[in-house]
């Protein structure tokens, strides 16, 4: 071999070393879980959320006190099955009660953090669907996403699909009230017993 062979030899094995030394490996970026969330997270309610005490959890009874949609939150850190959050200063819990087993804990959280505030877009909503989001109820004709703002998501390991024909949700533990959806994405019906259902659509005089 050539000293110049030898040289050139050196020089690409060195120039690996200081290219393995500061690129990821590959096993790294292979174990990064595709969800994980960048903390701490600076966002907003996707949607109307209620607690009771510290305690927001998936199952977001309507009949708890409520935050605002758009409410700014700073997701501080993640726990087993929960998020460790801050919400208008106070310390308060995000908790992955009932879906854990059909989404991961970040992927939950990161639906209900968003990045972007909702509050601009509900705005330009048509003044029936803005008065129902601000009280958390729901009104016919309003889209997805719309009803999500105003009573949050459906749970998961209710609702196998997003985009089904019916959102199981609940007032409370033992009031559940059913969202039926049109083919073209709108809210057609509300089925619930009367009690129920005076109590989560949305009237105009409320």
């Amino acid at each position: 071999m050539s000293r110049c062979t030898r040289i050139q030899s050196g020089f690409g094995y060195w120039l690996l070393l200081v290219i393995a030394a500061f690129a990821p490996s590959a096993a790294g970026a292979a174990d990064k879980p595709k969800d994980a969330l960048a903390l701490p997270r600076e966002g907003f309610a996707c949607c109307n959320l209620h607690y009771d005490g510290d305690w927001i959890n998936d199952g977001n009874y309507a009949s708890l006190p409520m935050i605002a949609v758009g409410t700014p939150i700073k997701v501080v850190s993640l726990g087993h099955n929960k998020a460790h959050v801050l919400i208008n200063g106070k310390k308060m819990r995000l908790g992955h009660d009932y879906g854990r087993e059909q989404e991961s804990l970040e992927a939950w959280v990161a639906k209900i953090v968003v990045l972007e505030d909702p509050r601009p877009l509900i705005a330009t909503y048509p003044a029936d669907i803005q008065g129902a989001i601000r009280q958390g109820q729901v009104v016919a004709g309003m889209t997805r996403q719309q009803a999500v703002q105003s009573i949050g998501y459906p749970l998961t390991s209710e609702n196998p699909s997003f985009d089904g024909p019916l959102w199981r949700h609940w007032l409370s533990s033992f009031e559940e009230y059913q969202l039926s959806w049109g083919s073209d994405g709108k809210l057609k019906d509300i089925v619930a017993d009367a009690p129920i259902r005076n109590r989560v659509v949305y009237s105009g005089s409320n």
